[in-house]
């Protein structure tokens, strides 16, 4: 059906959006609307600098008879930083401070908004990194692993601590946890990983990295390749950390509990740019 541009550009827009990293070709906008492949490139060009200039994210163009377009999801560093800025005050509240020095974050991974940025933040990270799958672990990491992937357009796949009749025959590997040194269990159901994926493993909160450590050897059972680890918040009073090739959106430089005061900084997400700006 036939439509006016200012339709067609809220209409591609919209579907752009909800279909990150997928490819696009010109020719089914120019279906869609009925409309030259001429007028469709003029509106994506449009798009593409609305996109760029509002820290949104970008079109990547790619040419040929199989070529089209993609959007990938990014934020500008500046949006990110303040987001982040705002993210560390609230974390910083001495309220929430939970025995063993974890921080109460139900709260914040219950916003949709939050989320939607979070999933924004690691997205521009690993957008050209080849990722099929995110990996998290029940409870608190399912909603930044939803977030991310929606982002990235991919699946992801919930590692339990224990059995579910309802997972089918799983897989289940024996980890010290880093914080208390004991043996942890965790399972992941065979049908949920396909031999040789690309992972992004995420987490909420990372002490020494035992969690995300025991996944990192999941993975070698299903014979799947690490493709990066994320975590929302990472301590940093801990000692050797398990893991060393991550990024952190915020760090916890210190937590005193007599004092009821948290030290809270941005991670070493921002240590390289998260954009092309």
């Amino acid at each position: 059906m036939k439509v006016r541009r200012s339709e067609r550009l809220i209409d591609m827009t919209q579907h752009l959006l909800t279909h990150p990293r997928t490819l696009i070709s010109l020719s089914f906008f120019a279906n869609r609307y009925e409309s030259a492949k001429s007028s469709i490139s003029e509106d994506l060009m449009i798009v593409k600098k609305t996109f760029e200039n509002r820290g949104i994210g970008t079109l990547e163009t790619l040419p040929g008879a199989a070529g089209g377009v993609r959007y990938l999801s990014k934020i500008s560093r500046e949006n990110a930083e303040l987001f982040v800025d705002d993210l560390c005050q609230r974390i910083a509240d001495k309220e929430r401070l939970l025995p063993g020095g974890y921080l109460f974050l139900s709260d914040i991974l219950g916003e949709p908004e939050t989320l939607h940025t979070i999933g924004k933040i690691f997205a521009s990270k690993f957008v050209d990194t080849k990722i099929d799958m995110i990996m998290t672990v029940a409870t608190k990491g399912i909603p930044i692993a939803q977030a991310v992937a929606s982002e990235l357009n991919v699946p992801f796949v919930i590692v339990r601590r224990d059995n579910k009749v309802t997972e089918g025959s799983t897989v289940s590997i024996n980890y010290v946890s880093g914080s208390s040194n004991r043996i942890e269990k965790m399972a992941l159901s065979k049908r949920s990983l396909p031999t040789g994926s690309n992972v992004l493993v995420v987490d909420d909160f990372m002490k020494a990295g035992g969690t995300v450590n025991g996944m990192k050897s999941l993975l070698e059972e299903f014979n799947a390749k690490l493709a990066g680890i994320g975590v929302l918040v990472e301590d940093e009073n801990v000692g050797e950390k398990l893991v060393d090739d991550y990024v952190s959106v915020i760090r916890v430089q210190n937590v005193d509990v007599r004092q009821q005061s948290i030290e809270v900084e941005k991670g070493n997400i921002f240590n390289s740019p998260t954009d092309s700006k």
